[in-house]
């Protein structure tokens, strides 16, 4: 009778063991960072229609989250920045700086998890080899449509993207990476207009997504991104 308790134990142990795979391995905050357009492109647009003089308004916005996710869930949250790493090569090349240094430093000055992407297929892939139920939180900073991520925009083609992330191509992704009650938003344009119904639809948590362009200009100011319209789940 006397090993009664220490069997109880065992069993106990036991039990939590084969519990503890269904659990989060860990609570990801993932920030996705799309890349800037070229300055040789946009200076033949007219002036109002031109984008990304500043070659960090997704970085400086990414960054500022960084920020307000620490004080909400701690010093100690976990960050995972993933970010399109050719067009900051590219306009890298152009201004003539080590915009992907920078960037590597950035992070590391803020204990994320730098993790750079090529393509579509490099985001997904990215994204499904997270932990089971571990994000949390996911925001998207960048150029897009209510149709999709623009990873990059005016950079390889004027006023054109050539990489991108479809609302088509959600169903690719692992519903089971996010978290029950994960917080995601677009701070790109015109997100809520389609493509955050699709995301719900299929990955089972509301996307946050402007009905109408988002301006940049404010993260200059250490704000984040404001929408001209409205904000919409």
């Amino acid at each position: 009778m006397a090993d009664s308790p220490t069997m109880m134990t065992v069993l106990r142990l036991l039990l939590l063991a084969v519990m503890l795979p269904a659990l989060p391995a860990a609570a990801d905050h993932v920030i996705v960072t799309g890349g800037p357009a070229l300055r040789r492109w946009e200076n033949l647009r007219v002036p109002a229609d031109q984008h990304d003089r500043w070659w960090a308004n997704f970085v400086r916005a990414s960054t500022l989250r960084m920020a307000e996710i620490r004080t909400a869930y701690g010093r100690e949250a976990p960050l995972v920045w993933m970010v399109f790493q050719p067009g900051y090569q590219t306009r890298g090349r152009e201004d003539r700086k080590p915009y992907t240094q920078w960037i590597t430093q950035l992070a590391a000055d803020r204990r994320a998890k730098l993790i750079w992407f090529n393509s579509s297929a490099g985001f997904i892939q990215a994204m499904n080899a997270r932990p089971r139920g571990s994000i949390t939180t996911f925001d998207f900073f960048g150029h897009s449509n209510r149709h999709a991520f623009m990873f990059d925009y005016g950079n390889d083609i004027m006023a054109v993207s050539t990489a991108w992330f479809h609302e088509s191509e959600i169903p690719r992704l692992k519903s089971s990476i996010f978290a029950r009650n994960a917080y995601c938003k677009s701070w790109g344009c015109h997100t809520a207009e389609s493509m955050s119904p699709i995301w719900k639809k299929h990955l089972g948590v509301p996307l946050e997504g402007a009905r109408g362009p988002t301006n940049y200009v404010v993260v200059g100011q250490g704000k984040l991104p404001a929408v001209s319209g409205r904000w919409e789940r």
